[in-house]
């Protein structure tokens, strides 16, 4: 459905496209905590459905985008394991169309422990709800194979993940780079230091693509979008946040984080020519008088009604008054958010 309608109208699949934007930008987050670089890392996914294939799609496109390698070749960074083991180029002939562009000519291996052994992945994706299989042999070996190993358990709810928290850091000697679909609890390593893991929830993503895209009429979202949502995002947790384990600022900041991260896919639109300045707005806007719109038209339950549906009226930089509201039925339906 998303490959028929995105150049048609304007859609995305959060389950897709969301999910492979946030689990990017943990990456790169995480890259910034440990001083790697994304073109050296292997990844290996468990779970080779639509999701998990997504990321590694998006993966690739970064590797292409901002390190130079080919579209295959940057695939090839990433592998599948399914319910019936290496997804590789041996089982073209029963894999799904999904699977195909990561069918790479690699010997077959039998599950996921194996897989880990023999691949020597840097990165580790759950995307399968198989819980408990990031089993304790396979996070200490993970361990051993890498200073910092990167553990993502993507499944949720928590009854799914394939792992928890204090699983992986207990295996790992406290040395993982860990995001979760589902949260988990703060936890103390045997130091004395406090770890507050990351929740990889693509509401830290779709609100703000999706906002994006109506507050600039955006024709379509390309994968470029998903790009520049994952890799600003990256750059949001401080020093600080990043030595508690933080990939992201906190939850309870996301409203904040939010009106930054749309301020950013806004401009992105307008200045690739997939969108348009906002109605009532004249001339190029910078940083600030983007956060300005933004935040003008964002819902706020606090606000009376008397001034407005949530939304306030457009003072300066240019403007005229806007529609009321947080935005127009016309704008409104420029976005059909597809989730398949």
């Amino acid at each position: 459905v998303l490959a028929r309608w995105r150049n048609k109208v304007c859609c995305f699949n959060d389950d897709m496209q969301g999910t492979a934007a946030v689990a990017l930008a943990a990456v790169l987050a995480g890259l910034r905590s440990t001083g790697g670089s994304l073109d050296q890392q292997t990844f290996l996914f468990l779970g080779a459905g639509e999701a998990g294939t997504a990321i590694g799609e998006l993966v690739a496109r970064q590797l292409v985008h901002a390190h130079g390698l080919c579209l295959q070749e940057a695939r090839q960074r990433c592998f599948f394991v399914d319910s019936k083991g290496l997804v590789c180029a041996a089982r073209r002939h029963e894999l799904q169309q999904h699977k195909l562009s990561f069918a790479h000519c690699r010997p077959y291996l039998l599950d996921l422990a194996t897989a880990v052994a023999e691949l020597r992945p840097s990165v580790l994706i759950g995307a399968a709800a198989q819980p408990g299989a990031f089993t304790q042999d396979i996070l200490r070996l993970m361990g051993q194979l890498n200073k910092h190993p990167f553990i993502f358990p993507l499944s949720n709810p928590t009854s799914m993940a394939e792992c928890t928290a204090e699983q992986v850091f207990a295996a790992t000697e406290g040395r993982a780079i860990f995001a979760s679909g589902s949260p988990n609890d703060p936890l103390v390593l045997p130091g004395g230091k406090q770890i507050f893991p990351t929740q990889a929830n693509n509401a830290y993503v779709f609100p703000a693509v999706g906002h994006a895209a109506v507050i600039t009429r955006c024709t379509t979202i390309t994968d470029e979008v998903f790009l520049e949502a994952a890799s600003a995002l990256a750059q949001f947790a401080t020093p600080d946040q990043l030595q508690q384990g933080r990939l992201f600022p906190p939850l309870t900041d996301i409203r904040q984080t939010s009106e930054v991260l749309i301020a950013h896919l806004a401009d992105f639109m307008v200045q690739k020519g997939l969108g348009q300045l906002p109605e009532g707005v004249r001339g190029r806007l910078d940083r600030q008088e983007w956060l300005s719109v933004v935040k003008e038209r964002m819902f706020d339950p606090t606000r009376s009604r008397k001034g407005g549906s949530g939304g306030s009226g457009l003072s300066g930089v240019g403007r005229k008054p806007p529609v009321e509201g947080v935005a127009s039925e016309r704008q409104q339906q420029t976005l059909v958010h597809s989730k398949l």
